[in-house]
Formats: structure tokens, sequence, C-alpha cells
């Protein structure tokens, strides 16, 4: 008969442990929509009178990845993306509750824990909120602590609004020359890359190294100038445009390459970025400098002609051979046309910076035949000089002043005494035809 009485007693046991989880989990479920909304007497009543654990950990939805920092490299299922671990001050600054968050630190929140990656703070710089921010600092929010993906606070911010934020760090003795575990990045790395030349200047001010290299050996220039196009919107941006500006006035080296040896002008090559080009080679970029395939600008220019539509490739090429690029070897001129052929006013670029070049059966093999109809009138006109006779006396002329000033052409026609259209002939600006 003691059995079923001991088996009775296991059911009523499992049933009471049932409804005190249910009951924890209604509490916590309060406290966390008593956080998310602000109320902040909500919450101070809930601590009050209940016995809940000031630091229990919540799960929190979190598709935006506000609260979780993960190691890179490791596989997580799609679940754990969609929430993430948290305690009630997290929850404060993932939803800028500032008076929930004080009436917690009043009760002796821990301020420094991470149990998802990040701790209060690195949700505050996330979201950009200051004056939490400031609260944190207050109350011992350790400066320079790294997330588990091995970010710093002023890692997280990314964005205008994170100017703040990022004062209050620098001001509390924030590193800001502090790299980041995996890629090691300085704040000024990530600045640069997400182009907000407010925080750039900020941390030049503050005594970031300007040519700090990451992981990859890329300084602040070079992430910059890759970053410089976005491929979704097709666009350049004028921020990073300007961080990079920024950057060459406090004497970033321009000459500096990363691990496959490409300088800052191979990657506004690659983007296409006549702006860019124009601004690093007035710096003194290296229109000559290789890079470990022996590629120089200009190659990863013709690479990228094609594929990048809204750009304006013969200004491009305009500018690198008026500072000096080398030019195509003329037998492999055809390859010129198989990249630029849509592009006739860079093909036009191209051959008026030979004094004479002879074309080959592979010129037209390399121009689709539709190509050819719509832009009949210039690929004629190209044909028929591009013979055996030499170009006109007016060509010649250009070829042997060009010859003469070199790699600096572009500045040095600015200062002859000449008519504005000899110097846009001379510096190789496109008509459409070729005579």
């Amino acid at each position: 008969m003691s059995r079923p009485r001991a088996v009775l007693g296991l059911a009523e046991e499992d049933d009471r442990d049932l409804s005190r989880r249910e009951a924890v989990n209604r509490l916590k479920t309060s406290f966390l929509e008593a956080l998310t909304r602000n109320d902040a007497a909500e919450v101070a009543k809930i601590l009050r009178t209940t016995s809940i654990d000031i630091d229990a950990v919540l799960d929190v939805e979190d598709r935006d990845m506000i609260l979780a920092s993960y190691k890179q490299g490791y596989w997580l299922p799609s679940y754990k993306l969609e929430t993430s671990w948290a305690m009630g001050l997290h929850v404060c600054m993932m939803y800028n509750a500032l008076e929930s968050a004080i009436v917690l630190l009043q009760n002796g929140a821990a301020v420094n824990r991470k149990p998802n990656g990040k701790t209060p703070l690195h949700v505050a710089c996330t979201v950009s909120n200051a004056d939490c921010v400031g609260l944190l600092l207050e109350w011992g929010a350790r400066i320079n602590s790294m997330s588990l993906s091995g970010h710093t606070p002023l890692h997280y911010c990314i964005t205008a609004e994170s100017l703040d934020c990022a004062k209050h760090l620098i001001l509390k003795g924030a590193n800001v020359n502090m790299p980041s575990e995996e890629n090691q990045d300085t704040p000024l790395h990530t600045a640069a890359r997400f182009g907000i030349p407010e925080l750039v200047a900020l941390y030049i001010a503050h005594g970031a190294d300007i040519n700090a290299v990451n992981g990859y050996m890329e300084t602040p220039l070079i992430t910059a100038s890759f970053w410089a196009m976005d491929i979704r919107e097709r666009t350049y941006s004028s921020d990073h445009h300007l961080v990079c500006r920024i950057l060459l006035d406090h004497n970033a080296k321009v000459y500096s390459y990363e691990e496959d040896k490409k300088t800052a002008l191979h990657k506004a090559c690659w983007n296409c970025d006549h702006v860019l080009i124009q601004m690093l080679l007035e710096a003194g970029a290296e229109t000559k400098a290789m890079d470990v395939n022996g590629c120089a600008a200009i190659q990863y220019l013709l690479k990228v002609t094609q594929i990048r539509p809204w750009a304006i490739p013969e200004r491009c090429y305009q500018l690198l051979l008026n500072y000096g690029a080398a030019r195509v070897y003329p037998p492999q001129f055809h390859k010129v046309l198989q990249a630029c052929h849509e592009y006739p006013r860079a093909v036009e670029v191209m051959v008026n910076s030979y004094e004479h070049i002879k074309y080959t059966k592979k010129w037209r093999a390399a121009i689709p035949e539709a190509v050819y109809e719509r832009h009949r009138n210039f690929y004629d006109s190209l044909f028929a000089v591009c013979t055996n006779s030499p170009r006109t006396l007016q060509h010649l002329a250009r070829c042997a002043i060009r010859a003469a000033l070199s790699n600096r052409c572009e500045l040095g026609v600015q200062q002859l005494i000449l008519p504005p259209s000899v110097k846009k002939y001379l510096l190789l600006e496109p008509v459409g035809f070729i005579f």
C-alpha cells in the first residue's frame, strides 16, 4: 500500500514544481513588460513586493542582434538568432528606458555582465543612447570591456547619432587605439568602414593612430576607400569621401598597402569612383604601384568597367593617364575594347593617350555587333584613324606636350596660358569622335 502513496507524492511534487516554474515565468514576463515600456514605478514595485532576482536572465526578442554578440565562425541555429538572453539592465538599454535603469542600478543590478555576449554598455552604444552610456559610466561600467566577438563599446559606435556616446567613453578614458580581437580593427577603422566623418574627426583629435593596420594590413584610408561604394544602391557615399578627405588632410599614408599589396587607389579603381581617384592622385598616390598579382590600378578599372554602369569610367581613365599611369601594351588593346565597348568615351580617352596605335583584327571581334551598331559613328572613326597613316599634327602636338609634362599633366596643363577648350583637349577630354 505504501508504493501507490509514494507515486502519488511524486506526482504532487511534480505539479508543485510546474506551478512554481509557471509562476516564475509569469513574474519574469511582467518584469520584462514593465522594463520595455519604461514603467519605473512598476519595476520598483516588482522588486519590492516579489522575490525576483534583479539580475534574472530573460528571454528577449532580438532579431536585430542588439543584445547578442557571438564569436565569428560559429554556426548557430536560426531560432537562436531570434531571441537573446538578457538581464533587466540590458533590456533598459535596448529600449532607452533610462528611468527604469536608474531603479535597477539603485537596487544593485550588475553593470558589467554579458549573458549573451554584450554588457549593458555595449548595448547602449549599439542603440546610440548617450544618456544611458553616461549613466552606466557613472555606475562603474568597464569602458574597454570586450564583447564575446571581441569588440569594445567604441566599436559599437557606428552611426552619426552615436557621436555623443563616443565622447562620453573617450572622456572617461576609453582607448581609441584598442583593436578588436578578430580582425584587429581599431575604432577608427570601424568609423571609416561605416563612413562616419564626425567619429573619424573625434578619434583623430584624441590621438587615434591614423595609419594603424588591422589583421589584413589595411589602414583606415584603405578601408574607407573600399567601402565608399554602396553596391546595392549603386551609389557612392559622400560621407566616405569626406572620411578619406579628413584622413588625407591629417597625413594618412597614401602609399600604404594591405596584405595583397593593394593600395587605396586600387580599391577606388575597383569601385570606379572618379571622385576618390582624383582625391588620392592629388595626394600623391602612385598610379604604377602593383599588387601581388602584378596589376596596377588601371587594370582594376578595366576589370570592373562593364559591371559599374552607374560610374563615369572615362573620367577614371582620364585621371589615371593624366597622372602617369602606364598604358595598355598596344598589341593587347583589344582587351580594352572587350572591357569598354559599351563606353565609347572611355575607349576614346585610352586611344588618344597613344601617339599612334594600329588596329588589329581582334579589335572588331571584341565589339559585339549590337554595340557596334549603336555606336557606329564612333567606331567607324576609330578604325579610320588607327591605321598605318600618322595622326593629325594637332594630336601629335598634344602627345608631345603630355610627354613633356609626364605624370603632372592634370596639374601642369591647368597652369598653361591656354583657352579652356585647348586645356580640355590636352587632358584627353572625350568628344565622342576620333580625328
